[in-house]
């Protein structure tokens, strides 16, 4: 059936990450192709020619871009509750993170009043995983969430790095989210910033959260300090750490250490990291 899009009711939006690549992609096939797979909705309870939207939120973006008012729906015979189930169990795969499924565990949890063995027996897993899934969104602050959800910060990156650091530490794991969104961090550099953190001293995680560049410069990739960090760090052009910069040439026993670095009278990481700025880390990247 043919649905305009003031019939919607788009709820469940913030239940999905965006992927902009992905996105330009699906745009691009709306344009040459038009609208080739339905989108999913029930009818919305109480409320006349309204419908909740279960799935195809993506297309409906990129429909909107293109300047379309209808869409093409099938309408599932069935309560919220339950098509959000069946939609998400029909659709589970290595592409959707622990996070977007604790967010929808959450809210059947909250909104729904479903117990965690209910919903480990509805999704057909454990009550352990359930659990599991729940804590992340339980743990990780919200404004991160968010930009889990926009894309800023990948849900795997939240995943992996930032939901340890927040046991720790709410403020680094804001900071360290901070760092990731800034620098455009992948899984490897996200994870030598995450293996930074993690093995060095109060004093040099001060310093990297005030100097978060640090963790892709040369310096810290040619060097066994930190903990064995800077061991698995190599600075390559194009890789989105920045030009590879020349090796200092050698000055000397008394002028430069064995790897070329020039020698401070420590010879520690630390003495060769800028001293904690007084100025606050800024905000996520925008784009």
């Amino acid at each position: 059936m043919q649905l305009e899009f003031h019939q919607l009711d788009r709820r469940w939006d913030h239940l999905r990450v965006r992927h902009p690549a992905r996105q330009r992609r699906l745009l691009a096939s709306l344009a040459e192709a038009g609208q080739q797979t339905p989108i999913v909705v029930v009818a919305a309870e109480g409320q006349a020619d309204r419908y909740v939207v279960i799935d195809g939120y993506k297309r409906l973006a990129a429909l909107q871009q293109l300047g379309r008012d209808t869409v093409e729906a099938v309408v599932w015979p069935m309560s919220e509750a339950e098509a959000l189930m069946l939609d998400r169990s029909l659709r589970f795969s290595e592409h959707e993170t622990a996070l977007e499924q604790g967010w929808l565990l959450a809210e059947l949890e909250q909104r729904y009043g479903y117990g965690r063995e209910e919903l480990a027996r509805r999704f057909d897993r454990s009550p352990s995983w359930v659990s599991r899934r729940l804590a992340l969104v339980d743990l990780l602050p919200e404004a991160i969430q968010q930009q889990a959800r926009e894309g800023k910060i990948s849900a795997h990156l939240a995943m992996k790095f930032l939901v340890p650091v927040a046991r720790v530490s709410l403020e680094d794991c804001e900071r360290m989210a901070a760092a990731f969104a800034q620098h455009h961090c992948d899984t490897r550099q996200a994870g030598q910033l995450y293996a930074a953190w993690r093995d060095g001293s109060p004093l040099i995680r001060q310093r990297l959260f005030d100097h978060p560049e640090l963790f892709q410069s040369p310096a810290a990739s040619r060097t066994e300090g930190l903990h064995g960090w800077g061991r698995r760090t190599v600075a390559r052009s194009g890789d989105g750490c920045g030009p590879r910069q020349p090796r200092p040439a050698a000055t000397g026993r008394e002028g430069s250490s064995r790897d070329g670095l020039p020698a401070t009278p420590s010879g520690s990481l630390a003495d060769r990291i800028p001293p904690p700025s007084t100025e606050p880390l800024g905000g996520a990247h925008p784009g």
